[in-house]
């Protein structure tokens, strides 16, 4: 009788699916909305603006995204101090972004988008950049503080990350009208 010790793909996705289904409703919205700039999936101005604030916030968003590339071209393969400098200044900035935005209540909602965005090899850099950002002045200290509470002890301390590249990448769905039958 053998042991398995991987999941298999479709459970994995199914974990994903499920943490992403407890974030509250506006935290669903800004990680699809974040995921189509970051990805480049759609037009995000067509499909997420509801107003002209929100407009003026995805064009800074579209701004800030840029560097997306960046980021992911300079993620390090080890811990070296000289190796993660040219992706972390990037990572911070984009964070603080993110975070300023007030859709992204935790770490864990921060976790979910960063390593869609940027991809699995992101992990390890992901605790230090969210302390960074959390802790920046353009932040209310009662926000600060509430960030900074929500990452645990276990994810600020991990021994190691899983290289696993998330399987679900959640997206706009159109809503239907389902007709019942009798």
């Amino acid at each position: 009788m053998g042991t398995q010790l991987k999941s298999p793909d479709g459970a994995l996705t199914l974990i994903e699916m499920k943490e992403f289904a407890g974030f509250c409703k506006g935290t669903q919205r800004y990680i699809r909305r974040s995921l189509d700039i970051g990805l480049g999936r759609r037009d995000a101005m067509k499909r997420w603006s509801r107003d002209v604030g929100e407009a003026a916030s995805i064009r800074a968003q579209e701004r800030v995204y840029r560097r997306l590339d960046h980021i992911r071209d300079y993620v390090p393969d080890d811990s070296g101090l000289d190796a993660m400098e040219p992706m972390m200044g990037p990572l911070v900035t984009a964070t603080a972004f993110d975070l300023g935005q007030d859709k992204l209540p935790d770490f864990a909602s921060y976790r979910f988008l960063y390593e869609r965005l940027i991809g699995a090899a992101v992990r390890p850099w992901l605790p230090g950049a969210f302390c960074a950002a959390a802790a920046l002045p353009h932040l209310h200290p009662e926000r600060r503080r509430q960030l900074l509470q929500s990452i645990s002890e276990a994810a600020a301390t991990a021994p190691g990350w899983s290289n696993r590249e998330p399987a679900f990448y959640p997206e706009w769905v159109e809503k239907v009208d389902i007709a019942v039958a009798d």
